[in-house]
């Protein structure tokens, strides 16, 4: 059998990376929304067929961002690959991302409080970045909230740079980007869903059992990343490195 480092970018682990984890930012993602929604005027904000429009579209644009990240971080991973061959410099990245991911897991179920301080690396770009979001309040239409959502898209957050240590380890920055994509994805439901179902999707994310649940679900993922050849999906046929 043949090992094929592309399963650690699976789009599947990246959408169910994104499905889960978005769960724990729900109350972060939520109060970005509320912002959002409250500059609103109040007869768009009351409507909840005129309100879907700005939240979808401010959406839109956070993933837009993601995407934008993701292809940056395929770009860095191979600049860090170069110097290696494309089995050691692969294996790296593979082993980084694993690293991160579990760290990701254990933070979420609340076994390691002091990864929320990674979120600190970004914190000096985002104090210039920032400042054009609040330009854009109040919301008046739907472009501005794609743009407010670019905006907010590049956020600090621990789980979105997990995600990122996942993208650098595609093959071409385009696989980089799409994986983005893909988490992006995986964070609409829970996302979208803060205004229509606020009150289960807030105790659920409260739940301990539950987030620990997705910890755990993380760490089994960064595992896999580190050791692909436990898994089924990392052997094929065709297009190999072996």
């Amino acid at each position: 059998m043949e090992f094929d480092p592309a399963f650690t970018t699976s789009h599947l682990v990246a959408f169910l990376m994104g499905l889960f984890s978005s769960m724990h930012c729900i109350g972060m993602c939520g109060s970005i929304i509320g912002t959002l929604t409250l500059s609103l005027s109040p007869e768009i904000r009351n409507n909840k067929s005129q309100l879907f429009p700005f939240v979808l579209n401010y959406n839109l644009g956070r993933i837009t961002s993601y995407t934008l990240a993701g292809g940056l971080a395929g770009g860095i991973g191979s600049l860090i690959v170069m110097p290696m061959t494309e089995i050691d410099g692969y294996r790296l990245l593979q082993l980084l991302s694993a690293m991160i991911m579990a760290s990701a897991g254990l933070h979420i179920a609340g076994w390691f409080p002091r990864f929320a301080y990674i979120e600190k690396a970004g914190n000096r770009y985002w104090k210039l970045i920032e400042p054009y979001g609040r330009k854009l309040i109040p919301v008046k239409n739907v472009i501005q909230a794609f743009l407010f959502g670019m905006v907010w898209g590049w956020l600090p957050c621990g789980l979105v740079y997990a995600a990122l240590a996942l993208a650098s380890t595609a093959n071409t920055i385009g696989d980089s980007a799409v994986t983005m994509l893909f988490f992006g994805l995986g964070t609409l439901p829970a996302v979208m869903g803060v205004g229509i179902m606020t009150g289960i999707l807030t105790r659920l994310s409260r739940m301990q059992r539950f987030k620990q649940a997705v910890g755990l679900f993380m760490i089994i993922l960064a595992l896999f990343a580190a050791m692909p050849w436990l898994n089924p999906m990392a052997f094929t046929g065709h297009s190999a490195i072996h």
